[in-house]
């Protein structure tokens, strides 16, 4: 028992001194803007298996087959996920599919749950636990295509909606779910129609609070806008593959849309050392609409960027918590597969299924403490962006957003970086809000920040603070008081023996 004490109040100590910290600013008490969201996608199949009633078609020695995962598994996790700092949580399809399609695009039924990953009404308890935990839910809706053994596939009544044509547009990725699909004809008014009617009916029923729809930029604007004006008080992201679409998309109502070619950039570039932080930087710097992206490094398509790392022999915690620094501190909404807290990895499939048993605790770590740093100061949330420092693999950015400015410095080298920051008060301090550190005036508000290789860190300007007296008197009241704590408890023990 008198071990059990002290260690107790050891560990309050870091929470006394921590809330003793001041802090320039504070997380605004509003309903949040999809740029403000911190996204988790999930493959339901590979996440958590809640019930097995519904097991019927697994085989987890099957890469390509069901795993167990289901809707009670993620209502089951809840907790976890939002432990973790995320606000939304995105879900691979979960309409009815044909034998096989664990990942969700080989539709059957538009408008009925797939059988092994549970009911409607799992689906309605899943959203509103997530409500409960203010937590958002996006369902992923593959509107474009059936799969070949739909009824409407045989369906005369059905000839015209389908697609002649079945070339197909999804890109080369380690994960093509819609290769050689039958693809519905979007010009056809009957098929939007449905389509509009299908999201409707998902939102009513459900009351998820938006859709990602795949395949978006090979769908009419004209229905993109109608699902806007139509489906009212719902996020609606798009997976564009067609760049040359994202401006067009984003005018007709799209508040997210995915950003390929920043994941190729940012992929490559944080999964080993040494490549200039400029080249992916362009992405955001030249966006007058930034922050609607959707960014990431790797998600159900892609490879995994842990493999990345991996197959280049670098360390991936050290390469995630950079790519995490940079994805939470920059424009555009981030948004992480499940998985990517524990380096989740696997050498034949990028869905392997969900290792809640990990040792791994460094990226969890790290990124809640960046999910509070991006709550607590908008300006990374809704800030200005520019590049202030550009010297290779090592980079710092400026963002600005009502008085409050934050600095973003990125050490991709595999040497200690430093730089000079210019144009701030002499009578600020810069906080290190990662790494906890203080750099002051050094003279000619001239500030100096170092790094350590492959290290990020986030500093907010603030008043100077000099040596704070409160503080300090704080920490010697605490530490007074846990040290004759430990002399009571030992002289009591002592009487006892």
């Amino acid at each position: 028992m008198r071990n059990t004490s002290v260690r107790s109040v050891i560990l309050l100590i870091p929470f006394l001194l921590f809330y003793g910290l001041p802090f320039a600013g504070a997380a605004e008490k509003e309903e949040r803007k999809v740029e403000e969201e911190v996204i988790y996608s999930i493959m339901v199949d590979r996440f958590h298996d809640g019930e097995n009633s519904n097991n019927q078609q697994v085989d987890p020695d099957n890469p390509d087959a069901y795993h167990g995962g289901d809707l009670q598994g993620i209502i089951d996790k809840l907790d976890y996920i939002k432990e973790r700092g995320f606000t939304t949580i995105m879900l691979s399809p979960i309409m009815e599919n044909a034998e096989g399609g664990y990942h969700g695009f080989w539709i059957e039924d538009f408008r009925s749950v797939e059988e092994q990953f549970g009911s409607l009404e799992d689906a309605k308890r899943l959203v509103e636990a997530a409500h409960q935990q203010d937590m958002k839910v996006i369902l992923t809706t593959p509107l474009r295509y059936t799969s070949d053994s739909h009824s409407w596939v045989e369906d005369s009544s059905k000839d015209n909606w389908y697609e002649e044509s079945q070339e197909n547009n999804t890109g080369e990725f380690s994960r093509n779910y819609t290769e050689g699909l039958p693809k519905l004809n979007f010009s056809n008014a009957s098929v939007q129609e449905y389509a509009l009617e299908t999201l409707r009916f998902w939102k009513e029923e459900t009351g998820a609070d938006g859709f990602r729809i795949s395949s978006m930029d090979e769908l009419p604007i004209s229905f993109i806008e109608k699902v806007d004006t139509e489906i009212e008080n719902t996020i609606i992201i798009g997976d564009v593959q067609q760049e040359n679409k994202r401006a067009s998309l984003q005018n007709a109502g799209v508040d997210l849309v995915t950003q390929y070619s920043l994941y190729e950039q940012a992929a490559s570039l944080f999964s080993a050392p040494g490549g200039n932080i400029s080249d992916i930087a362009e992405y955001q710097l030249n966006e007058e609409q930034g922050s609607a992206m959707l960014t990431f490094v790797d998600n159900l398509y892609t490879e995994r960027f842990t493999n990345r790392a991996f197959q280049q022999k670098h360390n991936p915690t050290t390469r995630w918590k950079l790519a995490l620094t940079y994805l939470y501190a920059t424009p555009g909404t981030p948004s992480l597969y499940y998985g990517s807290e524990i380096a989740l990895d696997s050498d034949h499939t990028n869905n392997p299924i969900m290792n809640f048993k990990s040792g791994e605790s460094d990226i969890k770590a790290h990124m809640e403490q960046l999910a509070a740093i991006r709550g607590r100061f908008p300006a990374l949330r809704k800030g200005s962006f520019e590049q202030i420092i550009d010297d290779g693999a090592f980079a710092v950015f400026k963002r600005s957003y009502q008085g409050e400015t934050v600095y973003i410095a990125i050490n991709n080298d595999v040497t200690t970086k430093s730089a000079t920051l210019s144009n701030i008060s002499e009578d600020k301090q810069l906080r290190g809000l990662v790494y906890d550190t203080i750099v002051r005036n050094q003279g000619d508000n001239q500030y100096k920040i170092a790094l350590d290789r492959e290290t990020a860190d986030i500093y907010v300007e603030e008043d100077n603070q000099g040596v704070n007296l409160l503080f300090v008197g704080a920490v010697i009241l605490v530490m007074g008081a846990f040290i004759g704590f430990v002399i009571v408890v030992t002289v009591k023990n002592k009487q006892k023996t």
